[in-house]
């Protein structure tokens, strides 16, 4: 592959790279060197969205000297002050063109307060989905990327009925629920407790300083220092039903996936296509993990 600081012909299936928070600033800045390249590289436009954090100008600042560090020679402020201007339509139409979206770290409930089912979302969407381009979240930014957003909450030891909410997220993800900072806060108990209360959804915990690359339609790969911890409850056994609020529920057969730093899964019908995944992603593909690798790399519609 080209280095970040080169050109590089993205691919059109467009990329989500999903970071668990704590990336990587200062030295091999890995994840967000991966994140400029699959923009395009120094030749990207990559916009910065400070929208979930109470400190903009500092996350600004942060990340415009970072990406032009990496090498880029054009990265562009989004700044909003009010919800309003997420719905101004020459705004939008900037992002829109951009060929790479950062999302910073905050609060999601924030960032989806200002920005969810305005002008500015939907053009995310067209620039992922009609151009190929990528998008990025770290931390708050992550967990704003699946359509049900991990709102609130904690279960420290054990999962418990009812401590965990959840909101409407972006949704370039469905089905899924991501939790960031996953190791590093001890959030398996919490991570469980949202599946026992919605084993509909597949839970996605991202460690700090590593992120889940997805190309929409191909396949995922975990870069970084840590892993991705997928949590499917989908042939569970519980009576989460029946406890009170605040109970432990009983778990059983709850399927738990590790994927370490390295790991990248192939679509079974892409591995004979080029792509963007290291080689050994088109190979071995465990069948437990197809489901998974095919939902959240779905290429969903706009509308």
């Amino acid at each position: 592959m080209s280095g970040p600081t080169e050109h590089f012909d993205r691919s059109q299936h467009g990329h989500l790279v999903i970071v668990g928070g704590h990336e990587d600033r200062e030295n091999s800045k890995q994840i967000l060197s991966r994140f400029v390249q699959l923009c395009g590289g120094a030749q990207a436009t990559i916009a910065v969205i400070t929208a979930a954090s109470r400190v903009p100008d500092v996350m600004w600042e942060r990340y415009d000297t970072v990406f032009r560090d990496i090498g880029v020679r054009e990265v562009v402020r989004v700044d909003l002050p009010d919800r309003a201007t997420a719905n101004d339509a020459d705004l939008a139409a900037r992002v829109r063109a951009c060929d790479g979206i950062w999302m910073t770290g905050g609060d999601q409930k924030r960032l989806l307060a200002m920005i969810g089912g305005t002008l500015l979302d939907e053009a995310m969407h067209r620039a992922l989905k009609e151009s190929g381009a990528c998008i990025g979240g770290t931390s708050a930014g992550a967990s704003a990327m699946c359509g049900h957003m991990l709102a609130d909450g904690k279960a420290d030891l054990l999962p418990e009925k009812g401590s965990v909410s959840l909101g409407a997220g972006l949704g370039f993800v469905q089905r899924v629920v991501i939790d960031q900072h996953f190791s590093e806060r001890h959030r398996l108990a919490r991570l469980l407790t949202v599946v026992a209360q919605n084993p509909y959804l597949l839970g996605i915990g991202i460690d700090e300083d590593t992120a889940l690359v997805v190309e929409r339609g191909v396949g995922i790969e975990v870069i970084g220092a840590g892993s991705v911890t997928v949590v499917d409850g989908r042939t569970m056994i519980s009576n989460v039903a029946d406890i009170p609020a605040g109970g432990t529920p009983q778990l059983i057969d709850v399927r738990l996936h590790l994927l370490p730093t390295g790991s990248s899964f192939a679509l079974p019908e892409e591995i004979h296509h080029p792509h963007q995944l290291p080689p050994d992603a088109t190979r071995d593909t465990p069948a437990a993990l197809t489901d998974f690798v095919r939902n959240v790399t779905k290429r969903n519609p706009l509308s």
